[in-house]
């Protein structure tokens, strides 16, 4: 059974170390509280109440007697910190997951992610190649000690490659029986979402966030909205924070402007959540799909930990600024649909922590699952 006010179980893989917040609803000042942490369950007694306990997931064992640093927040419940009996099962490895999802002489399908229509059918590629960031020529020009040998040159597909960038997929079309002219939308003929844009008259870029790529092999199975946009942008920061050592983020949109600054903790979290009986810690549904890995009474999910600040409507433009003229920051772009998209998710996922965990150094905070 699950607890009545339900707890919050953050982990950190790399320190096998443990946040536990036990909510509650009663006044503690009103009714003794007795808390019982054992290596796979917790158990809560409130006055004269009858238990209310919650048992911890396989992968989870805790080690009671290194539990510390209890306080109480109001507005929070009760605060502790253990360590681990063992070490949590390792996550999901984020840092290749974009560079592997295509294979040379194998053939893939894109899907719109929205809808489920097919976008390119048994493409066979003879080359996947990565591209360099999107300010190689920039860099280039600090380089040389003579003009940019490379001012004229585009990094452009052939009719059989593949070109992946940090947050899109670069394709030929010439083999497409529709032309675009340059810079202009790419939009799903069935549901009207944009996939991606035309880069020249023969090349398409489509964005990861967008298109699901299956092999030819297997069907289509959909993933909820929310699911897949966190994912994909949680694949995103951890491979770039892996390849080029950078934590900062400035997310634009494809109109240019700076919707979110992100900046990467960690990726290393394991989330245990039990939402218990109590009416007031409800999962939030967004895009008619729920935030949460699995039904029952505990879910359990892997998390990349992240700190961000929204700049629509010139929110934080002072730093905006400051972050774009800044060679640390990495800039990544999405559809201005779903910029929108992944800050409502950030939002939603800030109330539903504790209020006391909402909030770091002036930035929100904010665990993506994945």
């Amino acid at each position: 059974a699950g607890m009545a006010g339900g707890f919050l179980l953050e982990i950190r893989r790399g320190t096998q170390s443990a946040l536990l917040v036990i909510r509650y609803e009663a006044d503690p000042t009103s009714s003794a509280l007795d808390v019982s942490v054992a290596a796979d369950c917790l158990a809560v007694r409130s006055g004269g109440r009858s238990v209310a306990a919650a048992a911890l997931p396989a992968e989870v064992r805790l080690a009671p007697s290194s539990t510390r640093g209890l306080r109480r927040l109001p507005g929070d419940g009760l605060h502790l910190r253990m360590r681990l009996r063992r070490p949590a099962s390792p996550p999901a490895d984020l840092a290749h997951t974009l560079r592997e999802s295509l294979k040379p002489q194998k053939s893939y399908v894109f899907y719109c992610q929205s809808c489920g229509d097919i976008i390119v059918k048994d493409r066979k590629f003879l080359r996947v190649l990565p591209l360099p960031s999107e300010n190689w020529s920039a860099l280039v020009d600090e380089w040389c000690c003579h003009p940019n040998p490379f001012a004229r040159s585009t990094l452009h597909p052939r009719q059989d490659d593949c070109f992946l960038g940090d947050t899109f997929f670069l394709l030929n079309s010439e083999n497409e029986s529709h032309k675009s002219k340059e810079n202009t939308r790419v939009i799903c003929k069935r549901c009207r979402t944009m996939l991606g844009e035309t880069v020249s008259a023969d090349t398409v870029k489509y964005y990861v966030t967008e298109v699901i790529i299956r092999p030819s092999e297997e069907s289509f199975s959909p993933t909820p909205r929310s699911q897949f946009v966190q994912r994909m942008v949680a694949q995103c920061l951890v491979e770039l924070s892996s390849a080029k050592s950078t934590f900062r983020f400035a997310v634009k949109g494809d109109d240019g402007k700076i919707y979110i600054l992100i900046w990467l903790l960690n990726s290393d979290t394991l989330l245990v959540e039990s939402l218990g009986s109590s009416s007031s810690h409800s999962i939030f549904t967004l895009f008619g799909d729920i935030f949460m890995p699995n039904s029952g009474p505990v879910g359990t999910w892997s998390a990349v930990k992240v700190l961000y600040q929204p700049c629509i409507k010139s929110r934080n433009k002072d730093l905006a600024d400051a972050w774009e003229d800044d060679i640390g920051v990495h800039p990544l772009k999405f559809p201005s649909e779903t910029c929108m998209e992944l800050l409502l998710i950030l939002g939603l996922s800030t109330i539903s922590l504790p209020p006391s965990l909402r909030c770091m150094n002036s930035f929100q905070v904010r665990s993506s699952c994945y």
